[in-house]
């Protein structure tokens, strides 16, 4: 009789501990700005749901545009976004913010909260919103800090996983056929991405640099590109200079898709060449690889991962913010690096 009751004491924990996995609910809060700082962190919001076997919520930024780009990954849950803005008082600023923020979350009834930051602002939300287990970075250790291998140790010391992969971004099947096919995009040509854009000037190379290396590559290579930038006016001068070069007829221009449309022809390109912008990190995320034209932001935004193939400015042996190279892109490099890709 008591080897029955352990038999059931241990079918009971399981079959407890199987309903628990199905209704728990994590969020993991990133407050960085960018595309690129939430694509840098999905390695380690994927080895949690991984760990727990369920979807992970997002507390991001609106300037993240997670919700154009994660909709259809199925490790990542709800993405909520957090109402903060610099140059104007917003939902969720000040003390009565994070009241209000803290409440909003109670609705979703969160379990676990990892946040990628030392804030103690959303350990104390996180608290308020009456989520239990609370998993952060070190309080009041913000300076100096690596933006990734912080959130490598929170995941080892915490969980004890660790993670070397790359950050993935998923795409419906029915939806990429459908675009593949508005766009009639050829298997047989070579589809290069070209993201000329950038969120500063200084990060924006020159149209004569990626000129000088779509005239190259034609020479010796069927191609199309796919031009990939914002509506910001010095922006377009350097999509219009390009669009409306001899190689027009091989261009197309993306500005008039949202994000969420571009990431099938991203992911059925050959290759990319990007500035520092978010279509580097959406590329790279998508299985491209993607030449990163780094100018004057820190090298590992353009090299995290090993799909990243990073171009600094000639004469420099490493980059940062104001490296100020844009200039001293090689477009010789470029067209090296793209050939040594393409072969």
């Amino acid at each position: 009789m008591p080897l029955i009751l352990l038999i059931l004491k241990i079918y009971i924990k399981i079959n407890i501990s199987k309903v628990y996995k199905l209704i728990m609910k994590i969020l993991a809060i990133q407050n960085r700005l960018g595309i690129g700082d939430t694509v840098m962190f999905l390695p380690y919001i994927k080895v949690i749901s991984e760990k727990f076997n369920i979807p992970i919520s997002l507390l991001v930024k609106k300037s993240s545009k997670a919700d154009q780009f994660l909709n259809h990954t199925n490790y990542i849950d709800k993405i909520i976004i957090l109402k903060r803005d610099s140059s104007k008082a917003d939902r969720h600023d000040g003390i009565i913010g994070s009241f209000r923020l803290a409440q909003e979350l109670k609705k979703y009834k969160f379990d676990k909260v990892f946040i990628f930051n030392s804030s103690l602002r959303y350990n104390i939300v996180s608290r308020l919103s009456g989520i239990k287990e609370i998993y952060q970075y070190p309080l009041f250790k913000k300076k100096n800090q690596h933006i990734t291998k912080q959130a490598f140790n929170l995941v080892k010391d915490k969980l004890n996983l660790s993670t070397n992969k790359d950050p993935q971004i998923e795409i419906d099947k029915n939806f990429e056929t459908s675009i593949i096919s508005k766009y009639n995009i050829n298997k047989n040509d070579v589809n290069i991405l070209l993201g000329i854009g950038g969120s500063g000037p200084t990060k924006r190379i020159p149209a004569e640099t990626f000129l000088s290396v779509i005239k190259k590559i034609t020479i010796v290579k069927n191609c199309k590109f796919f031009l990939a930038t914002g509506k910001n006016y010095q922006e377009q001068i350097i999509l219009n200079k390009i669009i409306n070069s001899e190689f027009k007829d091989r261009c197309i221009s993306l500005d008039e898709l949202t994000i969420f449309e571009t990431l099938p022809i991203i992911k059925n390109c050959s290759v990319s060449i990007c500035n520092d912008t978010g279509f580097s990190h959406l590329s790279s995320a998508l299985g491209v690889k993607t030449i990163t034209l780094m100018a004057d932001t820190p090298l590992i935004y353009g090299s995290y991962s090993s799909k990243m193939y990073p171009i600094i400015p000639d004469g420099e042996t490493s980059v940062s913010h104001n490296t100020l190279g844009k200039d001293k892109i090689n477009p010789d490099k470029i067209y090296n690096q793209l050939i040594s890709i393409i072969n």
